[in-house]
């Protein structure tokens, strides 16, 4: 019982930082992406370690979260909802995270733009997931 109520509180609180460290990471890739010199590479930097931090944040929050619903993957109802949307979450934020830290300041513009599509994307699952994650809490 202890137990189950430190992995719910562990989960609670971890999961913001991943969804909101993405979100941070979008933001400041996609205004360096449209930006101009001199903030170009500090606001890349600052999406690739906002990036970075986020993905170790979802290995915690994926982890607690997995502790609390018995080790199911997937799930019924609002649980499985919510799966739906973390299993691509997690597994494009990971993607991303691997593929900055391969490439670094190496990609070309057009690559940079598929990765913020990408990014995008692993932004608005991880909105849908917390919102899933959240109404798992009031059913």
């Amino acid at each position: 019982m202890l137990l189950d109520k430190l992995w719910g509180n562990l989960h609670g609180g971890s999961t913001h930082f991943p969804i909101a460290l993405m979100i941070a990471s979008l933001l400041f890739d996609a205004l360096a992406y449209v930006g101009r010199e001199p903030y170009k590479r500090d606001l890349h930097i600052a999406g690739f370690y906002t990036l970075l931090l986020g993905a170790l944040a979802t290995l915690v929050a994926t982890l607690s979260g997995l502790a609390i619903s018995a080790w199911r993957f997937f799930g019924d109802g609002t649980l499985a909802k919510h799966h739906d949307f973390v299993w691509p979450a997690f597994g494009l934020m990971i993607g991303l995270a691997v593929w900055r830290l391969i490439v670094r300041d190496g990609a070309t513009r057009p690559a940079f733009g598929v990765y913020l599509v990408f990014a995008a994307a692993t932004a608005g699952l991880m909105a849908a997931a917390g919102y899933f994650g959240g109404e798992l809490l009031g059913a």
